[in-house]
């Protein structure tokens, strides 16, 4: 098989395509507008900096923390229902955000874009999942494959997103906001006429929706699994929150993160289905220890450097690059790998259940975690001993994590390990 993501989407039915092209325009549509926010509402509507947090927090927590519902609807209801009013309600949110200058209508804005993506996230990944059985089966693609090119799409709108978003920066901000409507607009209308009205997921009948969150909660498996998955998506977010500090710490200014970022996306996109197939060939009894110890790694390289006074030049760059760098090459190990072992832990049932609650408890660990660890990172704004302190203490969740899924995939290795690819 070829490693090019191109290829391998030109294999893929109708159906998993409009499911990676969906995300790809989410991520479009999203970056468009959200980056560029904090902007609009510091300088367009004078808010103060505290508000300001307080409103990118409610965005976020009635995204993340709402996942939990959408997979629950999406098992209930099935894909299409989901993913169109997510669409709709998305649409509807960038355009209050586009007319309001209330703080009020601000708040309303930012729920309905957030509970947007807590529907139609988990729809679309339940349905990857479910759709990546069945192209396993027919010997099309592996599941963890298609879940490499759902890290691809998704990284290519959230670069894309950002850069469309500063070449508008010139206009009102409303405008952004009715462009990033129109992307949504799009896929709507993409997903009414072309996705399967009786598209599910899973195997099993149709309940309740609570029937899947009393399964969720009795796959003792399953919870354990998330309590240790959790991790990932609090590492992750210290590339915003924790990445800033550290280039302050070293040259005095922010002004390389957004190369970084880039640089980063640019080695997803090329190294992303390789990596996966190696990974996959691992099996999770390796390749998600594995996967969750670079994790850490990369924040212990920023904790050997922290101390000490940076070196000259673009030297200074070297310990937010290794971390960067590393922490990214830990997400593309480990995450196609854990995303097709969810569908398994569920016994392939159920699965927008599953999705939404392992979203939720990322968003939660991040809601928490995110707390203590901006309070720890004041120690790492200059070079002394203590600096090294906040960039322990994040190795050490991931390093625990590592643990944990190697002692949890090593007990249920016969029923969950994934058969070599060819």
């Amino acid at each position: 098989m070829s490693w090019a993501p191109w290829v391998l989407v030109r294999r893929l039915p109708a159906v998993p395509r409009l499911l990676l092209a969906s995300q790809l325009a989410f991520n479009v549509g999203f970056y468009l507008v959200v980056p560029f926010l904090a902007v609009h509402l510091a300088e367009d509507l004078a808010l103060a900096g505290g508000v300001i947090g307080l409103v990118l927090g409610i965005r976020t927590f009635s995204q993340q923390g709402l996942f939990f519902l959408g997979g629950g609807l999406t098992d209930r209801f099935g894909v299409k229902p989901v993913v169109v009013t997510g669409c709709a309600i998305r649409i509807a949110g960038f355009g209050v955000l586009a007319v309001v200058e209330s703080l009020a209508g601000v708040l309303v804005g930012v729920v309905l874009v957030g509970f947007a993506a807590a529907l139609f996230s988990p729809a679309v990944e339940s349905a990857l999942a479910d759709q990546g059985r069945r192209l396993e089966e027919a010997g099309v693609a592996t599941r963890a494959e298609v879940f490499g090119l759902d890290a691809v799409a998704s990284k290519l709108g959230s670069v894309t997103g950002p850069v469309l978003g500063a070449l508008l920066l010139g206009v009102p901000f409303a405008v952004t906001c009715v462009v990033a409507a129109g992307v949504f607009v799009v896929v709507l209308v993409a997903h009414v006429l072309l996705l399967p009205r009786d598209l599910r997921t899973g195997t099993g009948p149709v309940e309740p929706v609570t029937a899947g969150w009393g399964q969720v909660l009795r796959n003792r498996r399953f919870l354990a699994f998330t309590a240790c998955y959790c991790t990932y998506l609090l590492s992750y977010n210290q590339l915003y929150l924790a990445l800033p500090v550290e280039l302050d710490r070293a040259t005095g200014s922010q002004g390389a993160l957004g190369w970084m970022f880039v640089a980063a996306a640019v080695s997803v996109l090329l190294l992303q289905l390789p990596i996966t197939v190696r990974a996959r060939r691992l099996g999770p009894a390796r390749a998600l220890p594995l996967g969750f110890a670079l994790m850490s790694a990369s924040f212990l390289v920023v904790a050997v450097a922290a101390p000490a006074a940076p070196p000259p030049g673009v030297w200074a760059l070297a310990p937010a690059v290794g971390f960067a760098l590393l922490l990214y090459l830990g997400q593309m190990v480990a995450v196609p790998v854990a995303q097709d072992l969810v569908p398994r832990l569920a016994g392939e049932q159920r699965l927008g259940a599953h999705f939404g609650v392992l979203a939720s408890a990322g968003g939660l660990a991040v809601l928490v975690g995110s707390t203590g660890v901006g309070a720890l990172l004041d120690l790492a704004t200059e070079p002394r001993p203590a600096a090294a302190v906040p960039w322990l203490v994040l190795a050490a969740l991931p390093a625990a994590s590592a643990v944990g899924l190697w002692l949890l995939t090593r007990r249920t290795a016969p029923a969950l390990e994934t058969v070599g690819a060819p």
